[in-house]
């Protein structure tokens, strides 16, 4: 059951060549930034439906990494890497994300040879009466030309993936703090 109260707003910022994903969630702030960081929660709702979800390790700190796998239900094994670069409690999380292998270096997409290897994302998170907005912002880093186009190419694919994931998100949260009447 999705949560009717989620909002969805997937865009693109032409002149930074960035995907901007918001989205309000019917949860208090620090709920959803525990969401985010403990792998406790995370297994409950990060990555594509139908996949499940193992952490290698997650160390929540500047310079630290979170690894982790994702198993489709057909046995495919995708691994992923995010390198925190600034953690604001509960306000803000700054990471690069990448492909990963099962070690934790950094590989190419399994979908792409021209996909960035690299991306930087910044989520902040705010709270207005109870409700927490989220915008995730991810743009290239150390990135060609050609897969600066790739990632925008993407943009659409991007947007069906982090609806997915935030509808997860949010069927989760309502679980875990349903809403008041």
């Amino acid at each position: 059951m999705t949560n009717n109260n989620a909002t969805n707003n997937i865009a693109s910022n032409d002149g930074e060549r960035e995907l901007v994903i918001t989205r309000t969630f019917d949860a208090p702030r620090e709920l959803v930034f525990k969401a985010w960081t403990d792998p406790v929660h995370l297994q409950h709702w990060w990555g594509p439906k139908g996949f499940s979800f193992g952490v290698a390790k997650l160390d929540l700190r500047p310079g630290g990494i979170f690894h982790y796998s994702m198993r489709s239900p057909d046995g495919h094994e995708m691994w992923g890497k995010f390198i925190f670069q600034e953690i604001v409690a509960p306000e803000k999380i700054v990471f690069v994300n990448s492909f990963a292998d099962e070690k934790g270096n950094i590989t190419r997409a399994p979908f792409s040879p021209t996909w960035p290897l690299e991306v930087l994302n910044t989520l902040t998170l705010s709270e207005n009466d109870g409700k927490t907005s989220l915008i995730l912002r991810g743009g290239p880093i150390n990135a060609t030309e050609e897969e600066h186009r790739t990632f925008e190419a993407g943009f659409e694919s991007m947007k069906q993936g982090f609806s997915g994931t935030f509808d997860q998100l949010a069927d989760y949260l309502a679980r875990m703090y349903p809403t008041r009447i």
